[in-house]
């Protein structure tokens, strides 16, 4: 009797051996790299619910979705180190132009965040905008967040606390040093923040009023983050002439603060500076053999875009848009402006100055209707039309436009550009927002990093040019800036993390977006999951909207 218990038992041990292991989604036969940096390997990846389950060979499991990703690079989901899809998120939540690149991440807050708003800011908020119309439903950075996932996104979200917007909550757009009280208010602004999980502070520095703000200001700030184990990371206050001293800066607080550092889209702006890339990695590579955590990242481009505001003295923009446009009505100011626009200068980031030649700024951007034929002109083309020189051209522009009139400027170098991609601390942001071909997004134009700064990064620099291996650009895309970011379980293609993955052919996948015409999607990326939902299926967008807000490492110190 007890024999034939045992065999029994042992019959029905090994029937449950032989039993296949079952997932919600099975992915297999794929070119697995998991961001470790390491070499890519042929296997298959078990997902259930938002969780990676199983990888390595699982040739007797099934799935309820299967996927055969034979041909296909099986890679984390990208993270956006800088993403402005803080409004074109509100209007589609699909995140197309993102999306289909392979960005399963966007992260915000580049000295402007979308909290806190007090009620004076909300009003700015909802007069300035443009083409994208939005109640504004928040007031904190952390129910900003909340409330584009209660709508519905398909990338996961994640913000810094602007600095700039700190300043703004209790000095306005004044130029002056916050009194005691401010200081210490803008301090539990940011811990606040950072409890509800903001990643670090982030900062502006070349515009107004960001420009206002002193060194010792932002360390008090960031001291505060670095209690919750927050990062500081910046666009500094000069990327141009002087470089060198504004990472300087960046070290400084990061020492004095005790706080890891990052800078925004390292580039050396205008011909004459393009001779500084040894000399500014020697300066961060200092820094980082003292102990220091400085790292980078960039889009791939020689162009940025920002607004026709960087090309003029922050004075003459103290108290804000409405100001700035008064001054620019008269004749004197006019005339100091246009001198000081045409005049090399270290005290400020004049973008016109740096690019040269009016013919290297492209107007993609207007408020005004009536402006919008402009779009796809260059600042001398429009000036020709008006017969003025192009700097009282781009003063009448930001008067008549109500607006900063958005920019393309073209300002580095493709050497600095390959060299930037190669080194061992860059990751990537298309400081851009994530678009559609279609609807109120065709009403302006846009920079092609929006739709093709990751996808060239894999077709351009890896594939065709072999700058980096696949290895090192997918750990740089994924791994590396959750590590910096000290954000949990995203990153890597590893059990018990969240099944965040982007799947594409690395013999197609290709940038389409040219500055003609930049609203072209990226194509290569076959299949994208978040959070284990799958966003893009062949190609083509399911619809679906499973992003959640991803927080920073204070918030379990609250």
């Amino acid at each position: 009797m007890k024999l034939t218990i045992k065999v029994i038992l042992l019959v029905a041990f090994l029937s449950g051996c032989n039993t296949p292991e079952s997932f919600d989604v099975l992915i297999k036969n794929g070119q697995i790299i998991d961001g470790s940096g390491n070499p890519s390997f042929l296997g298959d990846v078990g997902i259930n619910a938002d969780t990676i389950a199983s990888i390595g060979s699982l040739e007797n499991a099934t799935g309820k979705l299967e996927i055969d990703a034979t041909g296909l690079v099986v890679a984390p989901g990208f993270i956006n180190m800088l993403s402005w899809a803080t409004e074109s998120l509100i209007e589609d939540g699909k995140s197309q132009s993102d999306i289909r690149q392979g960005v399963t991440l966007e992260v915000f807050g580049e000295g402007f965040s979308m909290g806190p708003l007090n009620d004076k800011m909300k009003e700015e908020l909802l007069q300035s905008q443009g083409d994208l119309k939005f109640n504004i439903e928040w007031t904190s950075l952390g129910e900003y967040l909340e409330y584009l996932v209660k709508k519905g996104v398909s990338p996961n979200v994640a913000s810094f606390i602007g600095a700039t917007t700190v300043r703004i909550n209790h000095i306005g757009y004044e130029d002056r040093v916050p009194t005691a009280e401010e200081m210490a208010s803008m301090k539990a602004m940011v811990r606040k923040a950072m409890e509800e999980g903001a990643l670090g502070v982030g900062s502006s520095l070349i515009y107004a009023p960001a420009f206002y703000s002193s060194t010792e200001e932002l360390i008090e700030l960031c001291k505060v983050a670095s209690e919750y184990d927050g990062m500081y990371i910046s666009h500094m206050r000069s990327e141009g002439n002087r470089i060198l001293e504004s990472i300087d800066e960046l070290i400084r607080i990061a020492d004095e603060a005790d706080i890891r550092a990052e800078i925004y889209h390292l580039k050396m702006a205008g011909k004459n500076n393009w001779d500084k890339f040894d000399p500014v990695v020697k300066k961060i590579d200092s820094a980082r053999s003292a102990g220091l955590s400085i790292t980078t990242d960039m889009y791939t481009y020689t162009a940025g875009a920002t607004g026709l505001d960087a090309s003029m003295p922050p004075w003459v923009q103290e108290g804000g848009y409405e100001k700035w446009a008064e001054r620019l009505k008269d004749p004197e100011i006019r005339k100091r402006v246009y001198e000081e626009m045409t005049t090399a200068t270290d005290e400020w980031e004049n973008l016109l100055y740096a690019a040269g030649t009016a013919e290297n700024l492209l107007l993609v951007g207007f408020k005004n209707d009536s402006l919008r034929h402009y779009i796809g002109k260059t600042l001398a083309e429009v000036a020709k039309i008006h017969g003025k020189s192009p700097e009282e051209t781009a003063m009448d522009l930001v008067i008549a436009d109500g607006s900063r009139v958005g920019t393309v400027y073209f300002l580095m170098s493709e050497e600095n550009v390959k060299k930037g991609i190669a080194l061992p601390y860059m990751s990537f942001g298309s400081d851009a927002g994530s678009l559609a071909p279609e609807g109120v997004f065709l009403k302006s134009s846009t920079h092609p990093r929006a739709f093709g700064n990751f996808s060239r990064l894999l077709g351009k620099y890896v594939r065709d040019e072999k700058v980096i291996p696949i290895e090192e650009a997918i750990y740089k895309l994924t791994s590396l800036p959750a590590s910096n970011l000290k954000i949990e379980k995203r990153g890597a293609i590893k059990t018990g993390y969240y099944a965040d993955l982007a799947l594409f052919n690395p013999n197609e996948v290709q940038d389409n977006a040219t500055f003609e015409d930049p609203m072209q999607y990226s194509t290569g990326m076959k299949h994208v999951f978040v959070n284990g939902t799958q966003v893009l299926k062949n190609g083509e967008h399911t619809g679906a909207t499973p992003g959640m807000v991803v927080r920073g490492p204070g918030w379990k110190k609250k």
